[in-house]
């Protein structure tokens, strides 16, 4: 007799082949899975602006649009498989430059927009970018200087006002009387959608080439993760220029057909909250950082917010995030795990069929079309349940794994699998239950060792946040001689809080109540802000090295 948890999965595995069937497919073409697939009429996302007026954009107009540039950028030179660089802002010119460059069957490369010149260098030079897209008040950032070479190999064409630029919106005007005729390339599963730089947390960011056939595992997450419907309402306020942004509020939407939101303005609470209840958003994805904003930006949840699902990424959750989404926004924020090399995998999903009650601390089990363990320290076998190790996925039985290697960083690729091929090393240390649950802990060059224990920085802030006085808190390991390492905390206090002795005896006494006695902070810096990348994860790196050069 077929068990509950084998007939609960059937459907999940069967849906999951019929992805993998459409996306990767010698004949797959984005063009067509990402637009022209979907009715003309039917709305793929509607642009939010700071004064809350909005636009709808239809298939049938990015279809059109995107044909336009495609044709202006064959006329410019670019070839399929060529890189295009785009440096904007979420708008409409965005989306349609998204579809032109892949209609075109080249290669986006995302810039995302609180980026300085080094790192936009970086990445132009790193990707031999034929074409960099860039909004007009992102111009100066292309401009010659120590970073930027005067006799630049890429040709530059500004979206906005740019008087005697090359203009995007003359581009599309240049097709307007007689509509392009080419066939979107047709790539397969295999040809390159976008080549991603990881955030380098920890050193050089880099290239991760992201297929077609990649585009499965994001509609998948789109529906057993963030169970986006028919009749919802979605906005994932993540940045494109980053992988939740642009795999689950740009890539998963389009292929799936289900009208997203972009908000074509800067973060505020205050706007946030403004655009969830004039637009009747129902389902919302976002990183810690952003619900962390609204909790403390709003003495009460505005009326009129109606949210059906609430969904976090990027980093993990912390309890005190838990409990108000419960208490304030009548929908618990649920906790989803991932990386750019694979997307989504190990999530508190919401879909039927997938949807289980939440382990307090706990980001979930591994999501249908995917298999994950927690592996020993020392060798490549799973560990007991309970064991703290390092995550990891089984290729072998992961169909919707798709990453394979970094371009050019064969050294990098080593790293990331274990000797035989069998497992994708996530770099992350945590812990799996006997039910299946996965617990987070930390990077594993984060992990602290002190006296043989090991501990997870997340698990100590995780308490410091609860204080009524902490907005934000990070703990490193720093060397001692009896014990190997310490725990200091950083610490960003809440508006109005005192920084004193009382208050660092207070949090040391509170992580020996709520976690361990010998894992209590000896030292507790304030500090006005925590260093993060333009992600918004913490780079604890940045601190254990300022703490070294305090002595």
């Amino acid at each position: 007799m077929e068990s509950s948890a084998a007939a609960r999965t059937t459907p999940q595995l069967e849906r999951v082949a019929e992805l993998l069937a459409r996306f990767d497919s010698p004949a797959a073409c984005a063009a067509e899975l990402l637009c022209d697939q979907h009715p003309a009429d039917a709305v793929a996302c509607t642009v939010v602006e700071a004064d809350l007026s909005s636009r709808d954009l239809t298939y049938g107009r990015l279809r059109r649009d995107s044909a336009r540039f495609a044709a202006a950028l064959a006329d410019l030179g670019v070839e399929p498989g060529d890189a295009v660089a785009v440096l904007m802002g979420k708008s409409a010119d965005l989306v349609v430059a998204l579809l032109g460059i892949w209609r075109r069957g080249a290669v986006h490369v995302p810039l995302f927009t609180a980026f300085a010149p080094p790192a936009i260098a970086l990445r132009l030079n790193a990707s031999d970018a034929q074409i960099v897209v860039v909004d007009a008040d992102q111009r100066a950032k292309l401009e010659p200087g120590e970073d930027m070479p005067a006799d630049a190999p890429w040709r530059v064409i500004v979206a906005g006002d740019a008087p005697g630029e090359l203009s995007f919106a003359a581009l599309l005007d240049r097709y307007s009387g007689d509509e392009p005729t080419a066939q979107p390339a047709r790539l397969g599963g295999e040809g390159v959608l976008v080549q991603l730089f990881t955030s380098g947390t920890t050193g050089t960011p880099k290239a991760v080439p992201v297929p077609i056939k990649a585009v499965a595992s994001f509609q998948a997450y789109l529906e057993f993760g963030l169970d986006v419907r028919d009749d919802d309402v979605f906005w994932n306020a993540a940045d494109p220029g980053w992988a939740y942004g642009l795999y689950y509020a740009i890539l998963g939407p389009l292929a799936a057909g289900r009208r997203s939101i972009l908000l074509h303005a800067g973060f505020s609470a205050e706007l946030t909250w403004q655009v969830m209840r004039e637009f009747g958003v129902t389902n919302f994805a976002a990183a810690p950082t952003v619900y962390r904003s609204l909790r403390t930006g709003a003495a009460a949840v505005p009326d009129g917010i109606r949210l059906r699902r609430a969904s976090s990424a990027g980093e993990p959750l912390t309890p005190e995030v838990v409990s108000w989404s419960k208490d304030q926004l009548g929908v618990t924020v649920r906790d989803h795990y991932g990386q750019t090399e694979h997307g989504m995998v190990i999530v508190n999903g919401w879909a039927d069929g997938v949807r289980q009650p939440v382990k307090p601390g706990s980001m979930g089990a591994v999501l249908p079309g995917w298999s994950a363990e927690v592996l020993h320290d020392d060798r490549d076998e799973p560990a007991p349940p309970g064991t703290a190790g390092r995550i990891a996925l089984r290729v072998a039985d992961s169909p919707l794994m798709w990453f394979s290697a970094y371009t050019d960083a064969p050294e990098k690729t080593a790293e990331r699998f274990s000797a035989d091929g069998r497992w994708y090393l996530t770099g992350d240390a945590g812990t799996r239950d006997a039910d299946g649950a996965f617990f987070f802990s930390s990077r594993d060059d984060d992990v602290i060792i002190m006296a043989g224990y090991r501990i997870g920085p997340f698990d100590v802030e995780s308490v410091l946040v609860r204080h009524d006085a902490v907005a934000e808190a990070a703990v490193i390991g720093v060397p001692d001689a009896l014990r190997g390492e310490v725990l200091e905390a950083y610490v960003v206090l809440r508006a109005g809080a005192t920084g004193d002795d009382a208050l660092v005896a207070d949090l040391q006494q509170l992580v020996k109540r709520k976690f361990a006695a010998h894992a209590y902070p000896r030292a507790v810096h304030f500090v006005e802000q925590l260093p993060k990348t333009p992600s918004g994860k913490i780079q604890r790196f940045l601190l254990r090295r300022q703490r070294r050069a305090d002595g």
